[in-house]
């Protein structure tokens, strides 16, 4: 079980690549790959990692080494995964369509 130290927010890139044994090629490779793992970018353009981000690069290293699965087959995992956790997106809705909603749900909050 990887540890991740509980007083750091942000990791840098050699962080993350000790953390998980994994090298930083492999780590800009898999952002390259899965679009799910977008980590942020520090002011001299070098990648910030958060828990979270390390959290997603754990399970894919799971699904690829542990799971043996290719790439395209952790890609459906994760995307069946984090489709079915996501809120579903409301249809595209005009302005007048917009207005109207919030006009009859302030009529029912009065």
């Amino acid at each position: 079980m990887i540890e991740i130290p509980e007083n750091k927010r942000f990791f840098r890139i050699g962080d993350v690549s000790r953390l998980l044994g994994i090298q930083p090629h492999v780590l800009r490779f898999w952002e390259s790959e899965f679009s799910l793992l977008k980590p942020n970018r520090a002011d001299s353009k070098q990648r910030i990692y958060k828990k979270e981000d390390i959290a997603l690069l754990l399970e894919i290293k799971t699904l690829l080494h542990s799971e043996r699965l290719t790439i395209e087959g952790a890609k459906k995992r994760l995307e069946q995964k984090y489709k079915k956790n996501s809120i579903k997106k409301q249809p595209d809705m005009s302005s007048e369509e917009i207005i109207n909603a919030l006009e009859k749900t302030i009529e029912l909050l009065s």
